[in-house]
């Protein structure tokens, strides 16, 4: 029997984000007016939430309070352009954890309240939507910051991040995080200044392009062919060879990612990403406008970097002078997991450590995050404390 094919009601342009980090599967905002009954004699009707009051709710629920602690959301001049990044935590000492999204073009701050609360316990956690993303993509002239849409002005950016991060706190070093195609930034600024990094820490590590799309391919095809899903398996077979030798357009990418969510690479054991796409819209650190152009953001991320991330390779980039780790879902197929594996066996660092998540596939701090949290407080955490970046636990 053929499975239904994957509802997956958003916009042409958010299906095209899926290139490195997922499928985006974002919705449109989810502001709901108040209703009102003015017949008294019928029944009266619940009333529904405006997006402004759900949003205050969230923000009021996560405010930090503590006497030491940092709750900012901000612009920042980085590198000739407006990037906004958010920061927080309930103890200045904590060490630094700078979240590098994927993407390209999609930011994890409006779904960061989803998962990151109980980190800022331990940590002060930085999201920072890259250039063209986001709240950064809505500050700007894209026109204006078209030709810096490249890898290497995107790692200056993060290098100028980190900077301004080290400077601001008063910190030795900070950790680390890229998720999907923050790892490719991540990695590059690993080999460029391993004296600012306590450790770098991937999820979802990308190395080789080419190879992680032929695997997802090869379970997504694999996978309609064991459930029967004949139109899962003519779609696949329409883009075959996948990659091969030929371009990587948006239309072959999204049909192998379409097929790869549905049977759960992208999320363990759900069929699609609402989950995530929802989340969003009641994000309190997103205005309307920001949501409005988080698809054309996307898209503009997407044709300026498309080409150059399709050429990566760092399979033979192995040699790191600062601490590695790699948090990886045991069924993440959008990057491959085998892969990043494969690679880490011929790293050399100081430290390295693979930590498995089996129930988990890319979104992994939101699919396990009771254990993501204590591998980063376990894992990590001590060797910033030891360096004198943050407090002991008590």
């Amino acid at each position: 029997m053929t499975a239904p094919a994957p509802a997956i009601l958003v916009s042409k342009t958010a299906i095209l984000t899926v290139l490195l980090f997922a499928c985006l599967c974002y919705g449109q905002s989810a502001g709901v007016q108040q209703s009102t009954n003015s017949n008294p004699s019928e029944p009266s009707q619940p009333q529904m939430m405006s997006r402004p009051d759900v949003t205050s709710i969230i923000a009021a629920s996560r405010k930090i309070v503590s006497p030491n602690g940092v709750d900012e959301l901000l612009p920042l001049q980085i590198n000739g352009s407006t990037q906004w990044v958010s920061i927080r935590g309930k103890d200045r000492r904590n060490p630094i954890i700078l979240f590098l999204h994927g993407g390209p073009g999609s930011p994890t701050m409006p779904a960061d309240y989803t998962f990151q609360t109980p980190w800022e316990d331990y940590f002060t956690v930085v999201q920072w939507d890259q250039r063209g993303t986001g709240k950064t993509y809505a500050a700007n002239d894209p026109n204006a910051l078209a030709s810096t849409m490249t890898i290497a002005q995107m790692t200056s950016d993060t290098e100028e991040v980190v900077q301004y991060l080290l400077k601001t706190f008063s910190k030795r070093k900070i950790f680390l995080l890229g998720h999907s195609w923050g790892s490719i930034l991540g990695l590059a600024v690993a080999q460029r200044h391993p004296e600012w990094l306590h450790a770098y820490l991937g999820v979802g590590q990308m190395i080789n392009i080419r190879r992680s799309e032929e695997e997802g391919y090869r379970f997504a095809l694999d996978e309609a062919r064991s459930h029967h899903n004949s139109e899962a398996e003519k779609e696949l077979l329409s883009i075959a060879p996948y990659p091969g030798t030929a371009e990587l357009t948006f239309g072959r990418i999204g049909v192998q990612r379409k097929w790869i969510m549905f049977y759960g690479g992208l999320t363990y054991g759900r069929t699609d990403f609402s989950y995530d796409g929802n989340a969003w819209n009641i994000s309190p650190d997103y205005t309307d406008k920001d949501l409005d152009l988080v698809d054309e953001g996307s898209l503009y991320s997407l044709t300026h970097l498309l080409k150059a991330a399709e050429e990566l390779n760092y399979e033979n980039l192995v040699n790191y002078k600062c601490p590695i780790f790699l948090f990886e879902g045991r069924h993440d197929y959008a990057t491959s997991h085998t892969v990043a594996e494969e690679w880490f066996k011929r790293v050399d660092a100081p430290t390295k450590k693979l930590v498995w998540f089996d129930n988990s596939a890319h979104m992994v701090m939101q699919e396990e995050p009771g254990r993501f949290l204590y591998h980063l407080i376990t894992d990590l955490r001590p060797s910033a404390v030891k360096a004198g970046d943050g407090s002991s636990i008590e």
